[in-house]
């Protein structure tokens, strides 16, 4: 879940004051839609329940049924795709005008569980307008350009589907957000830069002396790369995606929480960011590739920096949770510097306060969010990234995906643009099963999945080309 840390923390501090804020971002709430590359869509679905032409202001309302907006759902399907006892399958309709890169996509609602589908999908091409040049002056609309990414979510919702909702219309601004001041460092092949330039009127240097411990073996710097940059904007935008829903949810505007699945790819690189129990493999030539794991503290040193951030009192006004690559200089005050903190495994950029200059707390690398570089190999038509929620791996193994993608695929010319959304929907058809003996049965006569199941299946060679 996005909220899963959150409330994993809520249940083991009982007590004591409000941790230390986070590095602000924009809250986006009522941003404007991501600029696309691609034609703008239809609208989103409107809700399955007929009601007032008003703005949406009630929690009803606002949780009220919704599909993709790329299913083009008429309110006839709309009911179809809500109906508990079909089940029928949902997939973009075949009229020419595909998802990015050919990319497959098949749904199915829950046998009961749950009153509406609470998986959500977003598929999406966002530009991305440098904020300003690394020299530190503003950036003239025609100096150098954007940078596009290619973007995938899946969000399995919990408890109702507001939140769900929710992130599938702003998670990938949040990340868009995040890369603004990283376009002109991206395009560079140089090193990152440590620093980015001072913003004006920042603290002088005079009253910090104190702070400055000796050297030690912390002072050396990391080596950052503009890999990890990318990373840590995914990491830094779920974070602000939570924090935004535990916003939204105290003025009961969002109900629930929700897993998260994304993939963006951006300069030849496929990254992977899981939060919650959706799943994502790479099918290559018959191999088996995991792109995902549990969105869990699973390092010491992020499990030692949550302690700080939470019992900041532990640190006894020595220490800092923050990692930095390597000490700061008092000079360095007001200057933008490359960091991380206990929900990160990449980096990120923090205007550097008098707290920052403190001694870490800890220092070494933990692991990273999937990365998948496709410019290393040479794909084939049929290799392919699946994502999908728990509806599908409940009651499917990855090895039995990649033998669905194998029959499949074979079966189609490897031209044929449609052969992937079929995919998607053999997936999901052999989750859910058929309607048998007062349930729904796998061709073994075991029970097949209850859940509502969302699958994206996106080639990696073909028609679907990353070119």
């Amino acid at each position: 879940m996005l909220n899963r840390v959150r409330s994993a923390v809520a249940h083991l501090v009982s007590s004591g004051g409000a941790p230390p804020p986070r590095p602000k971002s924009p809250d986006l709430p009522n941003a404007p839609s991501a600029q696309t590359a691609a034609p703008p869509e239809a609208p989103r679905s409107p809700p399955a329940r007929a009601g007032s032409s008003a703005p949406a202001k009630t929690v009803e309302a606002r949780a009220s049924f919704s599909r993709p907006t790329f299913l083009q759902l008429s309110p006839g399907g709309l009911r179809r795709a809500d109906d508990h006892a079909g089940r029928a399958v949902q997939s973009p309709p075949d009229t020419g005008r595909r998802l990015p890169w050919s990319t497959g996509y098949a749904e199915v609602i829950n046998a009961g569980k749950s009153r509406h589908n609470e998986d959500q999908a977003c598929c999406e091409v966002v530009y991305v307008e440098g904020r300003r040049s690394v020299s530190g002056a503003p950036r003239e609309p025609s100096q150098g350009q954007g940078l596009c990414f290619y973007y995938w979510g899946l969000f399995d919702g919990h408890a109702g589907g507001g939140a769900a909702e929710m992130a599938s219309r702003l998670l990938h601004r949040h990340i868009r957000e995040q890369l603004k001041d990283l376009v002109e460092i991206l395009q560079d092949p140089s090193p990152p830069p440590l620093c980015l330039p001072s913003t004006p009127g920042a603290p002088g240097s005079s009253d910090a002396s104190h702070l400055v411990g000796p050297q030690s073996c912390c002072s050396s710097q990391k080596e950052v790369t503009h890999e990890s940059l990318v990373v840590g904007a995914i990491e830094n935008a779920f974070q602000f995606m939570d924090e935004q829903m535990a916003r939204e949810r105290r003025g009961h505007q969002v109900e629930g929480g929700c897993c998260a699945l994304v993939v963006v790819y951006l300069l030849g690189k496929v990254y992977v960011a899981n939060a919650g129990d959706s799943r994502a493999i790479i099918v290559r030539n018959g191999e088996i590739i995991p792109m995902s794991r549990e969105f869990t503290p699973e390092t010491e040193r992020q499990r030692l920096q949550l302690l700080g951030f939470l019992k900041p009192e532990l640190l006894g006004g020595e220490f800092t949770h923050l990692e930095f690559p390597r000490r700061i200089q008092p000079k360095e005050l007001g200057q933008r510097m490359l960091y991380r903190d206990q929900n990160m495994t990449g980096w990120a950029y923090k205007k550097i306060e008098l707290e920052d200059l403190r001694f870490p707390l800890v220092c070494g690398e933990g692991k990273k969010v999937r990365v998948y570089d496709l410019t290393q190999y040479e794909h084939c038509p049929d290799d392919v990234l699946v994502l999908g929620t728990d509806g599908l791996w409940d009651v499917t193994s990855d090895c039995e995906v990649a033998a669905t993608v194998d029959r499949v695929l074979s079966a189609y010319e490897p031209n044929d643009a449609s052969r992937y959304t079929a995919l998607a929907q053999a997936l999901v058809l052999g989750a859910r099963g058929i309607p048998r003996d007062r349930g729904w049965r796998l061709p073994n006569n075991k029970l097949g999945s209850g859940d509502d199941i969302s699958v994206f299946v996106i080639p990696l060679g073909g028609p679907g080309s990353y070119s």
